[in-house]
């Protein structure tokens, strides 16, 4: 380990919210802490609030007195930069301004000594940029942490062009010795969660923006049937329509607008009405006391079929099959040597009921209905039904009960290709593999930043080996031919990852 001794002084520069979080983890670390913000009396302002969080702390049982006393002895709110001569670690947390920032380091590098390591907290600039104007950029480094930083254990560890290996592995060890979980990655826009997670909000503003659903049911399908713990309408309202489409714009552009991480009208347009989220009281939803809460589209009860025939092999929703028997819905046997890929279930009235292949359901040659993707079909409380125009409403009652007998609600969906869950997810998978072949961060950093950053409920590398890359890629192949913008064709490395597992 080379984390700093805890006997070091680290630095805060800036003490809104994020300064104060990071300032407040490296007290009970152990360390002396001293603030600065170029505010006159904000330092002040802060070290007390911090001291007011320890005191909450103590009163909920989760620190000791002893130790609320030792941490507030370390702790002082200093004037000027010239008190920060003689830290360790200097962490800046100021405007996410690149002129501005780089001035601070410009000014605290003719304060401190060469051995301090100098990091910034950006989660939108450049690394790189930041440390290009200084004399010793191979000290600096991006310790990204995540709001708010007491109780979240993620911090991307960014290694700028010029960071030393040495400085890098001094930041991640110092991080974990805070009783963080800290992974390595590139200087790339987004670093790693901010890139890998654009789709969770893309694909939700697209399939708004294409009508097939409404922002309540788009969250209710991703929470209840994908998993994921907040659905990303509810999410972005709780960071800030502004900071989350801020952030899309500027990944988008660092990557010389690519269609991939194309923003969304539909949110300009809030954030340009002001309608921020929960900060400003409206925002894809209203908030307050007489809020009336958003519901999602739930059909009408329907009664289940007696029997549905089984065509091939469902594959990814294998496991709906003993579901449906334990229901009591007979499983009979159809054509186990049929040419598709995958198989289908057909209803009493000759309708095929299948997994989303990426296409839309009115391009089949036969009346379908497609049900989502789910992260465990077993658990799920909620599934999503896209009917091709031409499924007659007995058929689509069919289907919804059929899956209302499984214990399930049923949002029925417009006919988008990809229905909710599946697009999001092979999204999320494409944007994974691609993050692994550029040099972004290895396989186990990208699937702990996005359980622990994001609270994903499962990493999209290991999402992916378990859907089978290759379905993914044929999936999003299938998108592709629905959008041919190249938003949606597959990476190489996904191409790649695929091959070799065909071939394994």
């Amino acid at each position: 380990m080379t984390a700093l001794d805890l006997s070091g002084p680290v630095a805060v520069v800036g003490t809104g919210t994020m300064g104060q979080g990071i300032a407040q983890v490296a007290l009970v670390a152990g360390h002396p802490v001293r603030l600065y913000d170029a505010a006159p009396g904000f330092a002040k302002t802060a070290a007390a609030a911090i001291t007011a969080r320890l005191d909450r702390l103590v009163a909920k049982g989760r620190l000791d007195a002893a130790a609320r006393d030792a941490a507030t002895g370390r702790l002082t709110a200093v004037e000027g930069l010239a008190d920060l001569a003689g830290c360790d670690l200097v962490v800046e947390a100021v405007l996410e301004q690149l002129d501005v920032k780089q001035r601070l380091f410009q000014d605290l590098e003719e304060v401190v000594a060469e051995s301090c390591l100098l990091a910034t907290n950006t989660s939108s600039l450049s690394v790189t940029a930041v440390a290009g104007a200084l004399k010793h950029p191979g000290r600096f480094v991006g310790l990204h942490f995540f709001n708010p930083a007491p109780l979240l254990p993620l911090v991307e560890v960014v290694s700028g062009h010029a960071t030393d290996e040495a400085a890098a592995t001094r930041a991640y060890d110092t991080a974990k010795a805070w009783g963080k979980t800290p992974v390595r990655c590139a200087d790339t826009p987004g670093f790693i969660v901010n890139r890998v997670a654009r789709p969770f909000y893309a694909e939700a503003l697209r399939l708004h923006e294409e009508r097939a659903a409404d922002p309540a049911t788009i969250d209710a399908v991703l929470r209840e049937c994908g998993g994921f713990k907040m659905g990303p309408f509810e999410l972005t309202d709780l960071i800030g329509q502004d900071v989350n489409e801020a952030v899309t714009r500027s990944v988008w552009e660092s990557f010389f607008q690519d269609p991939k991480f194309t923003p969304s009208l539909a949110q300009r347009r809030l954030v340009e009405s002001r309608r921020l989220g929960r900060k400003s009281g409206q925002g894809w939803y209203a908030y307050g006391e007489d809020a009336e809460k958003a519901e999602p589209h739930t059909a009408a009860p329907a009664p289940a079929p007696e029997s549905v025939a089984l065509h091939g092999e469902l594959f990814q929703a294998a496991a709906l099959v003993p579901l449906i028997e334990a229901a009591g819905v007979r499983v009979e046997a159809g054509d186990a040597t049929h040419p598709d890929y995958p198989g289908w279930l057909e209803l009493p009235s000759g309708v095929r009921l299948c997994l989303a292949d990426g296409s839309s359901a009115d391009a089949a040659a036969e009346p379908t209905v497609q049900f989502d993707l789910a992260l465990d079909y077993a658990s799920a409380t909620r599934i999503a039904l896209a009917p091709a125009a031409r499924v007659s409403e007995q058929a689509l009652a069919e289907a919804v009960g059929l899956f209302q007998a499984l214990g399930k609600k049923v949002s029925v969906v417009g006919a988008a290709p990809g229905l909710i869950v599946a697009r999001t997810v092979a999204q999320l998978v494409d944007f994974a593999h691609d993050a692994v072949a550029r040099g972004v961060a290895g396989v186990d950093d990208i699937d702990t930043a996005m359980r622990l950053g994001v609270n994903y409920p499962r990493g999209p590398l290991s999402w992916g080996a378990a859907l089978r890359t290759y379905w993914v890629a044929e999936f999003l192949d299938s998108m592709h031919g629905e959008y041919p913008t190249g938003r949606y064709a597959p990476s190489q490395a996904l191409r790649q990852a695929a091959a070799r597992e065909e071939h394994s």
